[in-house]
């Protein structure tokens, strides 16, 4: 049967470790990664009897930030809930997360698709909750075993989760790129994968269509979802996205339903495993928070965080090819990154007081694949001066040298002769080299094809 009687619907739980200093309700370091386990611990993240949580201030401004950037509504008043579940990393018993009351809700982010059209990405919530202690799997004395790392515990985590209206592994990898380039340029997060700092599961699920021309209605949805739970790179996540479109058709094909459960990615087996039947947001029980209460923002404090947030990607995007006159191609190259852009706009700034235009520097940094954190903008323009300078040369001399060139390659003139343009550079390149020094290479070319005349 034609794959256009199917129709893959993915939505997206992205979970972004904040870089804030203390964790999210103590005052324990949050800079966990590469420390010796558990000695970065107290009573509140270790959830010992009597210990109060005390919320992180800056860590819940950044979880605004991060909703105002994707186009959400934030509310003006949320609350923390209790997640009850039980699991080892897990010492309370309960993570408090939030529940009916998030921080931000109903915005959207924009991505191109393969063909180069928008579509937009509904984004449900943006909500803050704090990490779990991490499980080591290991071996002792020739056992293995379990150990815990609750220095992890605690650590602020706020959670974007999509609507499903990704339809493609690829739209998957495009939308989770730029929400990582956002975070980044937001500078709240590493978002730094093989650490921990952003940790992706995609909720996949196959809708079988009536027939091939049908299209998906808005609100007809698979009745079952597969949620893969803790992928670590872009790369994984569309292999496992494909993996499960593949397997859920082939459920379909047989008359079954696929199984609503959670599934883990094995790269070694380049396939998703069962782990377990998914819970419902029932089995979580959730409830307030009764240690904390609820928060309220008024619509100046919202306004003094959306005014500190600097220029996003697709902004810095549009200015720079309307500013610096840039193709859509150096311009996106030049964005991916803040501090590259950073980077390209203060050597623009020199570049100006020496005649070089943003073109010229921007050709340069992406085609000579500048180390910029290796050459400041300064020594850039300098290295870009002394490639564009060129030497004045004799009428006389620079004859005698193309002459030499063309009498010790008869064969590159007969392949020009008979129309290869390329060869036409071979000779300027010979020429150059016996001069020993740059001269401007249109000279030369117009000399060398008078003299071929």
């Amino acid at each position: 049967m034609s794959d256009r009687t199917y129709k893959p619907v993915v939505g997206l739980e992205i979970h972004v470790e904040l870089k804030t200093k203390s964790k999210m309700f103590c005052g324990c370091s949050a800079d966990y990664f590469g420390h010796e386990p558990n000695t970065h611990c107290c009573p509140v993240c270790l959830g010992l009897p009597g210990a109060l949580p005390v919320p992180n201030e800056q860590a819940i401004k950044w979880c605004i930030a991060i909703g105002l950037s994707l186009n959400c509504k934030i509310q003006n008043l949320s609350k923390f809930d209790r997640k009850n579940y039980f699991y080892p990393d897990l010492p309370k018993g309960y993570q408090i997360s939030q529940y009916d009351q998030p921080f931000a809700i109903n915005g959207s982010l924009d991505i191109k698709t393969q063909n180069s059209k928008l579509k937009t990405i509904r984004i449900r919530r943006v909500h803050m909750e704090e990490d779990t202690g991490k499980l080591i799997h290991t071996e002792i004395n020739g056992e293995k075993v379990s150990l815990i790392d609750f220095n992890r515990s605690g650590v602020p985590l706020v959670e974007i989760v999509t609507e499903p209206d990704i339809e493609s592994p690829e739209e998957a990898k495009m939308f989770l790129q730029k929400l990582q380039q956002i975070v980044r340029y937001l500078d709240v997060s590493n978002a730094d994968m093989e650490k921990g700092d952003m940790r992706l599961e995609p909720n996949i699920s196959v809708l079988k269509l009536k027939t091939q021309n049908s299209k998906l209605k808005t609100r007809e949805l698979p009745d079952y979802k597969v949620e893969v739970k803790n992928i670590n790179s872009f790369r994984f996540v569309e292999k496992a996205i494909e993996y499960e479109i593949k397997r859920q058709k082939e459920i379909l094909e047989n008359g079954e339903t696929p199984i609503q459960e959670t599934r883990g990615w094995d790269d070694k087996k380049q396939r998703t495993v069962s782990q377990r039947i998914k819970e419902e947001a029932s089995d979580y029980r959730y409830f307030p928070e009764p240690d904390i209460p609820p928060i309220r923002f008024t619509q100046n404090q919202i306004s003094n965080i959306k005014y500190q947030i600097s220029e996003l990607p697709d902004e810095k995007n549009k200015r720079f090819i309307k500013e610096y006159h840039l193709s859509d191609y150096d311009a996106e190259i030049l964005t991916r990154e803040k501090s590259l852009a950073d980077y390209f706009e203060e050597a623009v700034k020199i570049g100006e007081k020496q005649n070089l235009t943003p073109k010229q520097i921007a050709n340069h940094i992406i085609n000579r694949k500048v180390e910029t954190e290796k050459i400041l903008p300064e020594e850039l323009i300098r290295i870009i001066l002394s490639a564009t300078q060129t030497t004045s040369v004799s009428n006389d001399e620079l004859d005698k040298i193309i002459d030499e060139v063309l009498k010790e390659n008869q064969k590159a003139i007969g392949d020009y002769k008979k129309g290869n343009e390329n060869v036409m550079m071979f000779l300027i390149g010979q020429v150059i080299k016996k001069m020993g020094k740059k001269i401007d290479t249109n000279i030369v070319k117009c000399n060398i094809i008078s003299k071929l005349k």
